[in-house]
């Protein structure tokens, strides 16, 4: 007894950053709903939504960051809760990227005007931005013992490998994502989205220990804004320059 009260804390820590992930996806996913009815404009339409689905998976993954950093009893649930929002964002972004890397595959494959892609691209880092502040402001209600506003303005560097290392972990993480979004084109909806969670928990567990395995040039800018205000030129080249080399490889494979 005495130990489950010594974990009960911990347990409602737990359940409260997932409660509010679950929120987060819950209220972009209603801001969906409410775009689709009132906003006629494809352009502006189309803005909005990759907003949001930035918006969405920058939140959760500075929470799902947050958890893992707790040190659990068991080291698979971080992995899970990746597996578990990696369905959930693919299952509720549908149609958005929130990657810049993903934009860029599709410009240079042509399928998608510069215009268009110029357009996804800013909507990818106001999102990042907003994202952040976004997490100041809730981490700052102190919903939990680890909801620190001043621990998101800290540089907390997740590089633990040399340079070069850290490049061609980034880049073969980008490579890897990249080549399984085209290849798994064909394959049936509802498989696809558990493929590409698995193979996101797989590359987090992966490079996660040595780079954080981002190969997500916005994500890496709300995660890590800080650290590229402080060391911009390590962390341009490995968050920006090496997930842009991996999807080149992949469009050229």
């Amino acid at each position: 007894m005495t130990a489950l009260l010594g974990l009960w804390p911990e347990v409602q820590d737990t359940c409260t950053s997932l409660g509010l992930m679950l929120s987060i996806v819950l209220f972009v996913a209603l801001a969906r709903v409410v775009l689709r009815q009132q906003m006629h404009r494809p352009v502006a339409h189309t803005f909005a939504l990759e907003f949001l689905a930035t918006f969405q998976l920058c939140c959760c993954t500075h929470e799902l960051q947050l958890l893992s950093e707790q040190e659990p009893a068991h080291p698979t649930w971080p992995l899970t809760l990746i597996y578990f929002f990696s369905l959930v964002h693919g299952l509720t972004l549908v149609g958005t990227f929130s990657n810049p890397c993903g934009v860029m595959m599709q410009l240079l494959l042509g399928e998608m005007s510069p215009e268009t892609g110029a357009m996804r691209l800013l909507a990818q880092l106001i999102g990042a931005m907003c994202s952040r502040y976004s997490v100041v402001a809730l981490w700052s209600l102190g919903l939990t013992r680890y909801h620190v506003s001043e621990r998101i303005f800290a540089c907390r560097n997740p590089i633990q490998v040399d340079l070069p290392k850290a490049v061609i972990i980034e880049a073969i993480c980008s490579f890897i994502f990249h080549s399984a979004v085209l290849h798994f084109q064909e394959v049936r909806t509802q498989l696809r989205i558990h493929l590409m969670a698995a193979l996101i928990t797989f590359l987090v567990y992966a490079g996660g220990s040595q780079t954080g395995a981002v190969f997500n040039p916005a994500l890496a800018f709300s995660l890590h804004f800080k650290c590229f205000d402080e060391e911009f030129l390590q962390f341009f080249i490995v968050y920006w320059l090496a997930p842009s080399l991996g999807k080149h490889i992949t469009y050229y494979d």
